[in-house]
């Protein structure tokens, strides 16, 4: 083991997964195109684990930055920040929750983190309810609320938590019913689950399951579980991490698939919105967020450098109307991919919305995972120009489809050609 491989191996811990057999170094991105160390080029089809969320290089992002280092790069939440100021007025305006704060952190687990405290200082309770096959972070009370064990390294937890079903729509014991039915289901097992509790904090949610592999369940669910969280006087905490900014194409935040009866109390962000910059934020109604009855501060969180970043970032995505573009072209690509994919037995589905994709793997003939077959294929995936994703909770193989919302149609084809001499060169 030489080069860089074996340096990284010796300061690095074991669990820090790296991606390939021989992993790669990405030195250089533009557009939804990335190059490596030794001038390979790749499509990305992943963009850094869904966060250069516009495109690589953004002429808009990385002026802005440049512009905002050469007047000052830092100064903490202790001092007035005009930028931190205007990203947080775009976004309470965005977030559809009413009388909005802002509170920006420094990733996805950080803002889930925030919002727990905020759920848990609220309601006085340090009960948790979550999703089964839900990821939220790598903090000490994130992955205790991690119900995906191959991303929760411990049963220690400051919180207890308690786990709801309904994220997953094809697997598990209601997945034969309607979308009615599932829905009346699972609301009756939220219902069940309360009458054995002291009075949670909060539900917290991914409106589509990130890293358990781009699985969702049918719109609505998160609306009927509202209506019976408010009557326990129970908060909602959606995690918006991987599904903001209009990346599913249908909306721009995932709750809104679900919001016959409102908003979320509390909605969590991060990755995309700065486009490769370190950014993550928590909105929350003004009685939820000003719950704290002690100081705090951030000393890197809303950052006058990142929040430039995400400034124009939002403004390009709203006035380029990347939702749009997401929900178009990822239309388009989801059909490609079913219709590629409908001759290998070891494709047991393709799902999601928007650029937002899931192509689960399994053994032939089987329902049974295939993580060798998703690692073959990521494998084969590279060696023809294209990166992808991995994922996958209880016993699923999913393979992770989320490209820069800028992708073209053509660049679509691209990837989805490449993708088929992947399964045909793994299988």
């Amino acid at each position: 083991m030489s080069g860089l491989y074996g340096r990284h191996r010796a300061v690095s811990p074991e669990w820090l997964t790296l991606y390939y057999r021989h992993p790669i170094e990405l030195t250089h991105g533009e557009g939804r195109y990335v190059r490596d160390a030794d001038g390979n080029r790749y499509l990305d089809f992943f963009g850094g684990i869904l966060t250069t969320m516009t495109a690589h290089a953004l002429p808009e992002v990385t002026k802005a930055v440049a512009e905002q280092a050469g007047r000052i790069i830092h100064s903490s939440t202790l001092y007035l920040n005009r930028p931190m100021v205007e990203m947080a007025e775009r976004v309470a305006a965005l977030s559809g929750i009413p009388d909005a704060r802002v509170f920006f952190t420094t990733s996805g687990t950080e803002a889930n983190d925030t919002a727990l405290l905020l759920a848990t200082a609220y309601r006085r309770s340090n009960q948790i309810l979550a999703m089964r096959n839900s990821y939220h972070g790598r903090s000490f009370s994130t992955v205790s609320i991690t119900g995906n064990q191959a991303w929760s390294p411990t049963s220690l937890s400051p919180l207890q938590t308690l786990y709801v079903h309904g994220g997953v729509r094809t697997r598990g014991p209601y997945a034969e019913l309607s979308d009615d039915r599932f829905i009346e289901a699972c609301v009756a097992d939220l219902e069940d689950l309360l009458g054995h509790t002291r009075g949670p904090a909060a539900l917290i949610a991914e409106p589509v399951q990130g890293v358990g592999g781009f699985t969702s369940p049918p719109d609505g669910l998160y609306a009927a579980f509202r209506q019976v969280l408010d009557r326990h006087g129970v908060l909602w905490i959606s995690d918006e991490v991987q599904t903001g900014w209009g990346r599913t194409g249908d909306h721009f935040w995932g709750w809104q698939a679900h919001a016959e009866h409102g908003p979320p109390d509390i909605l969590t962000f991060a990755k995309g919105i700065g486009n490769g910059m370190s950014v993550g934020g928590v909105v929350a109604r003004a009685e939820v967020m000003n719950c704290l009855d002690a100081n705090s501060i951030s000393t890197f969180g809303g950052s006058p450098v990142t929040m430039a970043a995400s400034l124009a970032n939002l403004s390009y995505l709203l006035e380029h109307d990347l939702q749009g573009n997401a929900r178009r072209v990822g239309g388009l690509l989801i059909e490609r991919l079913r219709g590629i994919t409908a001759a290998f037995p070891a494709v047991r589905e393709v799902r999601g919305r928007g650029l937002m994709i899931g192509v689960e793997l399994v053994k032939p003939g089987t329902d049974e995972a295939d993580p060798e077959a998703a690692a073959a294929v990521l494998e084969a995936a590279r060696a023809g120009g294209l990166l992808i994703g991995k994922g996958g909770g209880h016993g699923t193989s999913v393979l992770r489809i989320a490209p820069p919302l800028t992708l073209t149609v053509a660049e679509a084809e691209e990837g989805a050609a490449i993708l088929a001499g992947a399964l045909h060169a793994a299988g």
